[in-house]
Order: structure tokens, then C-alpha cells, then sequence
């Protein structure tokens, strides 16, 4: 369930690019105008705005949003008007970016790409695959296989090549079988095996659901338990515990990141901005839910309470608050 509020009575998109581009003349930007009227608008609306203003004033809206914004707000802006699919290819791009520059990966930053490639739609994951092509010259797939280390390249490459059959229909006997295929792998101390690569991989989320209730029905442990007590490669068995997280509980794994993002001391306003952004459309209303049942407390005033100014009034809108 979506958070995000669109007004009964929309303007057009041209004249929503009027009111955009009348926030950016003169002395400072009207920030607020950018709110309301991006903020309270769907893809295909954001879309079409974006094509608007082009057509009537010749730029790319994202271009000038760069310019007269800044900070996290610009960010944040910038990140909710690309296309969904331009917008997470982008994301991968720059994480992959970052860490064929460095001698020794941080995994944290792979995180993303586990997430996106479990906890969006199959039609959703093809299209980042294509837009990807088309901005950088490379297949995602050669990208990153090209920028990490094996095992970490063979599991990414597996989950971002996936095809998921996207409804709700499951086989009992097949989660049994499959359940022991992941048992094997444990018990092996292969957390890169191919059966677990092969399952994860491939099934259906609701099919994967299924698995992993058999495996705790038949060995008493959650398959998540299982892998964190299983030696071998540190960020293998991270990243397979994020993905195991986003196919079960996605709610809860997007709770967690916001969670994350604004406890201890400072914020990572990256990916705060990111699970807030990604999610207004989808089910953020469920991962509101998730965030008190996990935390005892509200999730808006969490984030109202350790953030400020424009970004907080874009994040806030987002989540459905007037401003």
C-alpha cells in the first residue's frame, strides 16, 4: 500500500511545469511549489511532467531540480522524478562504481542490489536490466561481474539475471525437496553451492516462502540461522541473509534500513532517502506498520525527529503528511 497522497483534482502536466519552472526564477527557488507539486504526483504523472517541460522550455527537468536544489532534498527530489527503472540503475552504476575502486569491497553498499533484485517484480528487474544497457554501455550482469570477486559476482549475477514467475501459486513437495538442497549446502559448508544459487535464483518468491517454512519444519532452524552460523566467506553469508530477509519479510527489511539509517549518531540520509523513495508506491504503508511492530514507536515521528528542513518536509510528504 502506497503512501503517497495525489490531490482528487490534478493540474495538467504543462501546467505543472509552469508552476515548476516559475519556482526557479528569480532570486532563490520556491521550494515548497517543488514539494507540492512533485511530491503529490505518481510515476506515470512524474513522467509526463518531466516530458512536458521539456517539450515547452526545451531542458530536462532533472537538470534544472540539479541546479537549483542542493543537499539531500536535491537528492532526494532528483531520485523520486527519474524513471523507477533509470533511477535503480543508476543507483547500481554508482555502488559498483564505488567498489571496483577499492582494494577490499565493502558489502554493505551490495546490500542494494540484493534488494533490488528480490524485492521488485520480475517486469520491474528486466527494465533496470535495459535501462542499465542503454545509460552505461554495459550489461549488469558483465558489470558486475567484471567489478567483484567470486562468490560475491556468481550470487549478484544470479539474482540480477533472474526471471521470477511473479504470482502466488506453490508446490508443497517442491519446497520439501528444495528445503533439503539448502540443508545439503549447510551441512556442506557451501553457502555458494549451486543448489542455493539455483533456488534463490529462480523460484518465486512465494515459492521461496514455502521453502523456507519447510526448512524450519523439517530441521528446526530457520534457513537465516542456519547460514549466519555457517563458516566460509563473511560477505557471502551477508548478503545471503539480506536476500533471504527481502524474499521473506520486504516490509520488514525496508523497516530495518530506515531503522538503520537514523539510529547512533548521525544519519545516512542515503539510505533513508532510498528506502523512503522506492517504496512511497509500493508498500510503504505496510513497512510503516513493520517499522512499530519492530520498534515499539512511530516511524514518521522517528524520521521528523532526526532530520530537517526541505528534505524533511520531501520525506514527510512522501509518507503522505501535508506540509
Amino acid at each position: 500500500m502506497a503512501t503517497i497522497r495525489v490531490p482528487d483534482q490534478v493540474p495538467s502536466p504543462a501546467q505543472d511545469s509552469e508552476t515548476l519552472n516559475q519556482a526557479f526564477r528569480g532570486w532563490g527557488t520556491d521550494e515548497k511549489a517543488v514539494i507540492r507539486v512533485l511530491g503529490q504526483r505518481n510515476e506515470s504523472q512524474r513522467r509526463k511532467i518531466r516530458e512536458s517541460y521539456r517539450e515547452v522550455y526545451g531542458k530536462d527537468l532533472i537538470n534544472d531540480l540539479s541546479s537549483e536544489l542542493s543537499g539531500d532534498f536535491m537528492k532526494a527530489v532528483v531520485s523520486w522524478v527519474y524513471d523507477p527503472a533509470e533511477r535503480d540503475a543508476r543507483l547500481v552504476n554508482k555502488i559498483l562504481n564505488k567498489e571496483k575502486k577499492r582494494k577490499k569491497g565493502v558489502v554493505e553498499n551490495l546490500k542494494v542490489i540484493v534488494e533490488i533484485s528480490c524485492t521488485t517484480s520480475p517486469n520491474h528487474l528486466i527494465a533496470v536490466r535495459k535501462a542499465y544497457c542503454s545509460l552505461f554501455d554495459s550489461s549488469l550482469e558483465e558489470h558486475i561481474a567484471s567489478s567483484l570477486p567470486f562468490p560475491l559476482a556468481k550470487f549478484l549475477v544470479t539474482l540480477a539475471s533472474s526471471f521470477r514467475y511473479g504470482k502466488d501459486k506453490t508446490d508443497a513437495e517442491v519446497a520439501t525437496i528444495e528445503a533439503a538442497m539448502l540443508r545439503e549446502a549447510i551441512e556442506k559448508k557451501q553457502l555458494d553451492h549451486d543448489h542455493v544459487l539455483y533456488i534463490l535464483g529462480t523460484r518465486s518468491v512465494y515459492q521461496l516462502r514455502e521453502t523456507f517454512a519447510a526448512y524450519k519444519q523439517s530441521y528446526g532452524n530457520t534457513f537465516d540461522k542456519d547460514v549466519d552460523g555457517c563458516p566460509g566467506d563473511a560477505d557471502l553469508r551477508s548478503l545471503l541473509q539480506v536476500a533471504i530477509f527481502c524474499i521473506d519479510t520486504p516490509e520488514k527489511h525496508f523497516a530495518k534500513v530506515v531503522r538503520d539509517s537514523i539510529e547512533g549518531f548521525g544519519t545516512d540520509e542515503d539510505s533513508l532517502t532510498r528506502a523512503i523513495v522506492t517504496r512511497a508506491e509500493i508498500d510503504m504503508m505496510k513497512v510503516r506498520g513493520e517499522y512499530f511492530n519492530m520498534y515499539n514507536t512511530s516511524m514518521d515521528n522517528a524520521i521528523i525527529g532526526d532530520i530537517s528542513g526541505n528534505y524533511k518536509d520531501f520525506l514527510i510528504t512522501l509518507l503522505g503528511s501535508k506540509i
